[in-house]
């Protein structure tokens, strides 16, 4: 998932399928992974789940999509693997609203839901006879089930259908699925999905089948034949079409916005085929993308075979395309090895921010790449900053999270500190060993949950080889379990901005901002520009700045909102209606978040927040609308 946007690129869903040879058995890999989940760091405090005891292997659901209820609901049965005197099994829960549990003979068992902890839903405790090895739950979702957001057809692009999406990660999907919600808990799953015709339905899945109509309900089938993190597994139904962009790429969007998103995505194929190139075979069958509504939360969601994305991200000039590299190398790491818990969540989104610009130096350059880099070290110290200083326990790449909500510990951490220390380890001991690590590290943790322990013990013997003097320049223990950025942290180019910096100084200077030299900048440089401006400034500099260079009217997001950030910091109240438009106009947290914890944290922006969210709330996913009213914002 990438929360931050620097470049981007595409994806889509398909009949294709693998190898036999690529293909896991979940018995196999379920044995496979039960050393890894003795380790004390494998314990998942965001689950309830003791698959010590009994996990889950397989969940296959039946469910009907009924807009008019805002519920999905059907069965889900779910294969377990146990120990022989198991005598119950623990799931994850968070509202569902259970009509019965039997057995795989149609047998009813015994089940209660336990005490519940803020955020983290209930134990879902189902009693097991001696030989049960199927359970069967009847359920149906609640209304404002988490992972699930329901928009009215003029919430959409095209106005005319209603529309569904799901997100699961972090631990949301326990309100639409009964299983062990726990990423090192991996299933292989299969669905029958029925919507209103003349909608279409798509799930991070292959179709199993070829969609058909019954009684006025559009039926398709998915089959997951890998065993993946339950919050991998999604759904979206809408008016639907797709576009092919490559042998195994395409993309899946509203009508009116397929032409836009297929242009802006046409470098797809050439990403996935160059990822292959570095990181090692592609696993998944077929890279497909969904291009959401714009009430999506996040800028990408790496869904396997079906990525979800931001429409912020269509810029018309594929500026910010470095966002689809973000998630197809999330097909390695996060999706193929995937953190056992989320404390060690810098394994998927480190490693990805890592491999993200590896691709994007293949494809746009390395200057472009070294810009990337710095604008995401100033993400990192950012972050930094906001998580108690240098010394704040946040900034540890492997946190403590204990009994907090996972996305209460998500920041640039994970991100740029990962990709930081990954980008010191190759600098030391050379690309051409990096690399072979890099892919030997994905092919011998290929569909297994993955912890910081093990990643440590890997590299010492697989690529430090016992190299004292090595492992004392790397401080690796130092990056992982310390707070703050070790010293030997490798800087950004300092040439990487210059023309950049050269203009900005110029602007500080007290000259008038430079439309020429704007107009040939790219969006990294705009952002730069931007981001290290002082951030106070009068408002005849401000009219200056938004007059000159049309910041206000920005089609790239992400310069607007850098904007907005700035006019906000500054009360600048000629940017207000734009700002309230883009409010209402956009869901992904990225924009949302520090736009209305900025204005509530102010007397001059907090009547223009409460108005704004008044009118806009119903947008917002609920990932986002959770934090939102912890800045005391009400619907």
């Amino acid at each position: 998932m990438r929360i931050t946007t620097l470049f981007v690129v595409a994806t889509v869903i398909a009949l294709g399928g693998c190898d036999v040879k690529d293909q896991a058995p979940a018995t196999a890999v379920s044995s496979a992974i039960a050393p890894i989940l003795t380790s004390p760091d494998a314990v998942d405090t965001a689950s309830f789940a003791k698959p010590l005891i009994a996990r889950v292997t397989h969940v296959a659901l039946d469910l009907d999509v009924d807009f008019q209820s805002k519920r999905v609901g059907g069965t889900a049965t779910l294969d377990i693997e146990r120990k022989p005197d198991a005598k119950e099994i623990i799931l994850d829960d968070d509202g569902l609203e259970i009509a019965s549990i039997t057995d795989g003979a149609g047998g009813a068992l015994a089940y209660k839901v336990g005490a519940g902890r803020p955020d983290m839903g209930a134990p879902l405790i189902i009693a097991l006879k001696p030989d049960t090895k199927r359970i069967v739950v009847d359920y149906r979702s609640a209304p404002d089930g988490g992972a699930l957001q329901w928009l009215s057809p003029d919430q959409t692009v095209g106005k005319k259908q209603p529309y569904l999406f799901s997100q699961g990660q972090s631990i949301f999907n326990r309100s639409w699925i009964p299983t062990q919600d726990s990423p090192g808990i991996r299933q292989t799953w299969a669905a029958t999905i029925r919507v209103p015709a003349p909608l279409t339905a798509v799930m991070s899945a292959p179709r199993a089948a070829e969609p058909a109509t019954v009684n006025g309900q559009r039926v398709f089938r998915f089959a997951m034949d890998k065993p993946v993190a339950p919050y991998l597994i999604a759904i979206a139904v809408g008016d639907l079409q797709f576009r092919s962009l490559g042998k195994n790429t395409g993309v899946w969007t509203e009508p009116a916005m397929l032409d836009a998103a297929a242009a802006e995505l046409s470098d797809t194929q050439k990403m996935v085929d160059e990822a292959e190139r570095l990181f090692g075979p592609y696993r998944w069958g077929r890279y497909d993308l969904l291009v959401l509504p714009p009430s999506f939360p996040y800028g990408g969601m790496e869904n396997p075979t079906l990525t979800f994305l931001t429409p912020s991200f269509i810029a018309g000039d594929k500026s910010l395309v470095s966002l689809v590299a973000h998630e197809l190398a999330h097909s390695w790491s996060g999706n193929l090895a995937t953190n056992a818990t989320w404390a060690d969540g810098w394994l998927n989104e480190g490693m990805t921010t890592y491999a993200e610009r590896r691709i994007v130096e293949v494809l746009y350059g390395p200057k472009v790449t070294a810009q990337q880099i710095s604008l995401g070290l100033d993400a990192m110290n950012k972050a930094v900053a906001e998580n108690g200083g240098p010394s704040g326990p946040d900034t540890r790449l492997r946190p403590e999270l204990g009994t907090r909500h996972p996305d209460d510990v998500s920041s640039e951490i994970a991100y740029e500190k990962g990709s930081a220390m990954l980008r010191l380890i190759e600098q030391n001991v050379g690309r051409e060993r990096f690399d072979a690590w890099f892919r030997h590290w994905f092919e011998v943790n290929a569909f297994k949950p993955v912890t910081t322990a093990m990643f440590l013990t890997d590299i010492r013997q697989n690529l430090i080889n016992n190299d004292k003097a090595l492992e004392a320049k790397l401080r690796l223990e130092d990056w992982l379990y310390k707070p703050g950025v070790p010293a030997n942290l490798i800087p950004a180019d300092p040439t990487a901005f210059a023309d950049v910096d050269k203009s900005l100084a110029t602007f500080v200077a007290g000259r008038a901002p430079d439309a020429a030299a704007w107009a040939r900048f790219n969006t990294d440089e705009r952002l730069r520009f931007l981001t290290h401006l002082p951030r106070a400034l009068p408002a005849d500099r401000l009219a200056a700045l938004d007059h000159s260079l049309a910041l206000g009217r920005s089609g790239n997001m992400e310069v607007r909102f850098a904007w907005l950030e700035l006019a906000v910091a500054n009360r600048f109240d000629p940017a207000v209606p734009g700002l309230e438009q883009f409010l209402g106009a956009i869901g992904r947290g990225k924009f949302v978040k520090p736009l209305y914890k900025a204005l509530m944290a102010d007397p001059w922006g907090r009547p223009i927040a409460e108005r704004s969210y008044a009118r806009s709330h119903s947008l917002y996913h609920s990932s986002v609308d959770r934090e939102l009213k912890t800045y005391g914002l009400k619907s």
